[in-house]
């Protein structure tokens, strides 16, 4: 995608790690929402700094290119 739109729209993939969000609530399969519980509970990222991560992208000069951030907690394994 970011070969064909280039250069009039820049594509960047974001890819947080867990973010202390309620997503597990929206889990209806009850062994899967208490596994996923457990990582989320532990979640130290907020949605705000990923927000920030986002306006710092987009706040960027329009020639540059910042293909890819990954962000996650530093406790956060692989």
């Amino acid at each position: 995608m970011r070969q064909e739109l280039l250069p009039d729209v820049r594509v960047t993939l974001i890819e947080p790690g867990v973010v202390d969000t309620e997503l597990p609530t929206h889990i209806t399969h009850a062994a899967t929402r208490e596994a996923v519980q457990k990582g989320y509970d532990a979640a130290t990222v907020k949605p705000g700094e990923i927000a920030e991560i986002i306006a710092f992208v987009l706040s960027r000069p329009r020639h540059l290119a910042i293909n890819e951030v990954l962000v996650r907690p530093a406790t956060q394994l692989g």
